[in-house]
């Protein structure tokens, strides 16, 4: 208790520093937290201070009534949208390995593992959820830091509901949130951090699912900024994993410590209360470039859980825009592979960083390659699943016309962005410009094409009738009484 007594008194002397200097405002705490030149060579600790107390307090206070009407349809789309995913995704051999290897470990049967019968205690079942989500890298991205909020956020709340009581209004609070607090983090360090070779997905992602998963256990101000010191502690995940099981794993083991973070901090395991904006915290140690504004600014008032998007094709997000213009092309001149002379297009430099696999061999692989991307498309003129799938890759025609395409990075070309021109063997030359790829906020996802998504990805792992009343589920959450309603019904019984 002394020890506590000493955090508090400690805590109010930070708080009165900071609203003395006029970076501070009561109520949900807007204060001005900028990063000069000068904090990005090693002073951002001074500059940000109260960043994690800041957030702490909006996220403790911030209320279900609160959130605009948009928002909290966006986030009902956002859930239909990762409840697709994980379903669709449970079947997959990266699941079946991490089930097999965590199954004689697991602990009491708390918590269903989506599109499964298994049962595992939540701590496992976030994690496993968490990386079925994310394995046909089909879910949902904050196009201004390409992070994937969702996973790490609902994966540890869905779990908690099971063992808890919690209503969809309460549940749907959290998401919003907990996708909320990820970006927000994510905007606070992007490009850098990325660019430093961070998977953004895991390491701003556990921000989110302790803050979700925070919100729902009731923790007080002083619990919630331990939770985010906890969830600053865990950054997990690199990008030299991804074309592999490895890249799933990532927001898997963020859902699951996230979940950690916010059980701890819930009986007053402590931390650091500057974790997020010290000098030798998380921003200042994993990125060059620290915008602390982008995390407290307009809290409650403008929300980045509004611009979350969708997939209409299951890879990275920088092949959206040749895809579609692959498509396109495709259907306008109803083309087939034969006609094709060469393929070619100009892209945003980070194509070919991310995606530039000339020969993947797995469909995994198939993800990161702009080469079969295009190819694929032009063959069966889909980008779903089936289309990244070891089948896809290995198929002779694919094979053949991907070594027609000819990718060519021109950085005047943005990352939604793509230039491409089809060379027929006749002399003929087919060209599109895809402005904004569809399923960007430009052009988004309809929910009917949403609805479509889920029902394919469900097929053959739950019964048409199940899959519409998860569905009906899903877009009805705020009017259920338990939003375990939620996961009972994405499980086989």
């Amino acid at each position: 208790m002394a020890n506590i007594a000493r955090r508090s008194l400690l805590r109010a002397a930070t708080l009165a520093s900071v609203a003395a200097a006029g970076g501070f405002t009561p109520g949900f705490g807007l204060p001005l937290l900028a990063s000069s030149g000068a904090d990005q060579a090693g002073q951002s600790g001074q500059a940000g201070q109260g960043v994690t107390h800041t957030l702490a307090h909006y996220l403790v206070n911030a209320k279900y009534e609160d959130l605009p009407p948009k928002v909290r349809k966006e986030g009902l789309r956002t859930l239909l949208n990762w409840v697709g995913v994980a379903v669709g995704g449970s079947r997959h051999e990266t699941v079946d390995i991490a089930v097999a290897a965590l199954a004689p470990f697991s602990g009491l049967q708390q918590a269903g593992l989506l599109g499964r019968r298994e049962r595992f205690d939540i701590m496992n079942a976030a994690f496993v959820n968490a990386i079925s989500s994310h394995i046909f890298d089909y879910d949902d991205t904050h196009l201004k830091t390409i992070i994937h909020p969702s996973g790490p956020a609902i994966s540890p709340i869905l779990a908690l509901s099971e063992y808890r009581n919690v209503s969809g209004k309460e549940f749907l609070n959290a998401l919003v949130l907990g996708v909320e607090t990820a970006c927000r983090i994510g905007n606070a360090v992007y490009p850098d951090h990325y660019d430093r070779g961070w998977h953004i997905t895991g390491t701003a992602g556990v921000f989110g699912g302790a803050a979700a998963a925070g919100k729902l256990l009731g923790l007080n101000e002083q619990q919630m900024v331990w939770a985010l010191g906890l969830a600053a502690s865990q950054p997990v995940g690199l990008r030299e994993s991804f074309g592999s099981m490895n890249k799933s794993f990532n927001p898997g083991r963020a859902a699951h410590n996230a979940l950690t973070a916010a059980l701890l901090a819930s009986k007053n395991y402590d931390s650091s209360e500057q974790m997020i904006e010290a000098k030798r915290g998380w921003a200042s140690t994993i990125s060059t470039k620290q915008d602390y504004r982008e995390i407290t600014e307009g809290l409650g008032q403008r929300y980045e859980a509004a611009l979350n998007t969708y997939k209409p094709f299951a890879c990275g997000i920088v092949l959206h825009p040749a895809i579609d213009a692959a498509i396109q092309l495709r259907n306008e001149n109803k083309l087939t592979p034969d006609q094709i002379d060469r393929i070619d297009l100009r892209v945003n430099p980070l194509v070919l960083e991310l995606t530039g696999k000339k020969t993947p061999n797995e469909g995994l692989e198939g993800k990161f390659s702009v080469y079969h991307a295009v190819a694929i498309a032009i063959v069966e003129g889909n980008g779903g699943e089936k289309q990244f799938s070891d089948r896809a890759v290995r198929d002779p025609v694919v094979v053949g016309l991907r070594s027609k395409v000819f990718p060519v990075v021109d950085p005047v070309i943005k990352s939604e962005q793509v230039d491409m021109t089809i060379t027929l063997k006749d002399g003929r030359r087919l060209h599109k410009f895809i402005q904004h790829a569809v399923g960007s906020l430009e052009v988004p996802m309809s929910d009917a094409a949403l609805e479509a998504k889920f029902t394919g990805l469900a097929e053959g792992i739950l019964p048409k009738d199940q899959t519409r009343k998860l569905m009906d589920d899903c877009w009805n959450l705020e009017n259920l009484p338990s939003a375990a309603a939620v996961a009972k019904a994405a499980v086989i019984v």
